[in-house]
């Protein structure tokens, strides 16, 4: 009986049986999507509230940014923080956890005092060139007007534009001069216009996630055509039954033959 057993498991096994789960959408990776976001001096001001505290310029936005990050499933995400420079605080990548980790460690003043947009773009299309998929989406974030001398920041939207790479930007508070803020909105505007990007303007957290909101709109999560069904192999469970059968059958057999009557 236990050597019949273990045969049958054994046909089981060899079958592959399987669980099948109800039918799910998998997201595809479609985008490299480059966040570069301003960390000069200005973005420490003590003058947003968020959820009944009052926090930074940069500890609002980043405090919003990062659920927003978490979202971009069809992407892979990079971030170039600037001030006076430019640097790479997280390569392109789809673990979004790790993007939004990184953002959080960041804080006001590491990359200068100054406000380098141009510089910031030029940086944002090498990082670009580094990269495989075609679709290129930057979004720039910043509270200031460009302080940079190494290149304009119209020239290097010039330059985004040569190699497909679209720019949303975002201003951080009020136009130039009014309310502490010293906002370039036309700069910000010719960017976005110039790489057929848009413009948007955020002046308290919850326009910065209305702004989040229509992003995820013009820039949506994408799956794949096919629809994906997870499978889970089953094949182990007669296998362990046939296993286990061929360790007590010996055992099975002796005891058998224990209480067998002698003829």
């Amino acid at each position: 009986m236990a050597l019949a057993g273990c045969w049958l498991s054994l046909l089981a096994a060899a079958s592959s049986p399987r669980y099948v789960g109800k039918p799910a959408k998998k997201t595809k990776t479609v985008r490299s999507f480059l966040i570069v976001t301003d960390i000069s001096l200005s973005m420490a001001t003590t003058d947003w509230h968020v959820g009944g505290r009052r926090l930074t310029r940069w500890g609002a936005i980043k405090s919003i940014m990062k659920g927003f990050v978490k979202d971009r499933k069809s992407d892979q995400v990079g971030l170039v923080m600037f001030g006076t420079n430019a640097y790479l605080q997280s390569p392109f990548t789809t673990d979004l956890e790790t993007v939004s980790w990184l953002m959080d460690q960041t804080e006001v003043g590491m990359a200068g005092q100054m406000t380098s947009i141009g510089s910031a773009i030029a940086y944002g299309i090498k990082v670009f060139k580094q990269d495989t998929i075609k679709q290129k989406i930057m979004l720039l974030l910043t509270d200031g007007i460009d302080g940079g001398q190494d290149i304009s920041p119209l020239d290097a939207a010039q330059a985004a534009k040569r190699d497909s790479i679209k720019i949303y930007t975002i201003g951080i508070g009020q136009a130039r001069g009014s309310g502490g803020y010293d906002l370039d909105e036309k700069t910000l505007k010719d960017i976005a216009n110039t790489t057929d990007g848009q413009y948007f303007n955020a002046m308290n957290s919850g326009q910065l996630k209305n702004v989040y909101a229509v992003l995820d709109k013009l820039q949506p999560v994408v799956y794949d055509e096919d629809v994906y069904k997870p499978v889970v192999l089953l094949y182990y469970y007669p296998l362990a039954v046939a296993v286990l059968l061929a360790l007590v059958a010996p055992f099975i057999n002796a005891i058998i033959n224990l209480f067998r009557p002698s003829s």
